[in-house]
C-alpha cells in the first residue's frame, strides 16, 4: 500500500509542472524566408489556404509576413503551418501564434497543452495570462538558423529544448 502512495506522489511530482489548458490557436503570424518574388508569396499563400481549418490568409509582401486566421474549433498545430510553408519550398523565419488563455501563469519551464501540442514557456515572467495571448515559438525551424544557434546556448537550461521533439514548442510571451 505504501508503494502505491509513493507511485502516486511521484506521478503528481513529475506531471505537476504541466497544466492542461487546451488553448486553441486563433491566429498565426509567419515570416517566411527565401522569397524572391510575388510568385513565391503566392505559392505559400496557396499552401496555407489549403489547410483544413484556415479561414483566411493575409499577406504583407514588404515583410514576407503571412497572417493566418483560423476557424473556431480547428485542430491546426504550429507544425502543420510550418510544414505547409516548407511544402511550398520556403522556410519559417519566425512564427507568432495567438491563442486564448484563461488564468495561466507562465512559470519558466512549465508546460501547457494546446491542441495536442505541448507549449513550454521560456524566459517567462510570472504574470497571469487572460484572453488573447501572443506567443513566439523559439524552436529550430520556427526561427532563423542564426537565431536558433544563439537560443541554443541561452536555452541550455531547458532540458527539452535541445531534444527537438516535434510535439513540444518552446514559447516566449510577447
Amino acid at each position: 500500500m505504501k508503494t502505491i502512495y509513493q507511485m502516486l506522489l511521484l506521478t503528481f511530482a513529475v506531471f505537476l509542472p504541466a497544466a492542461t489548458v487546451y488553448g486553441q490557436i486563433q491566429k498565426a503570424e509567419i515570416v517566411a524566408t527565401g522569397l524572391t518574388c510575388s510568385m513565391c508569396s503566392n505559392a505559400i499563400n496557396k499552401q496555407l489556404k489549403s489547410i483544413d481549418g484556415v479561414e483566411k490568409v493575409e499577406t504583407d509582401l514588404n515583410t514576407n509576413t503571412f497572417t493566418v486566421i483560423l476557424k473556431p474549433d480547428n485542430t491546426i498545430t504550429p507544425a502543420t503551418l510550418k510544414n505547409s510553408v516548407e511544402k511550398a519550398g520556403f522556410f519559417v523565419g519566425s512564427m507568432v501564434i495567438t491563442l486564448s488563455l484563461d488564468q495561466v501563469v507562465p512559470k519558466d519551464n512549465a508546460a501547457v497543452e494546446a491542441q495536442g501540442a505541448t507549449l513550454v514557456f521560456v524566459d517567462s515572467k510570472e504574470k497571469v495570462l487572460n484572453g488573447q495571448t501572443r506567443l513566439k515559438i523559439q524552436d529550430k525551424g520556427y526561427v532563423t538558423q542564426k537565431e536558433y544557434k544563439k537560443l541554443q546556448k541561452s536555452y541550455s537550461k531547458y532540458p527539452t529544448y535541445s531534444v527537438e521533439n516535434e510535439g513540444d514548442f518552446h514559447v516566449k510571451v510577447i
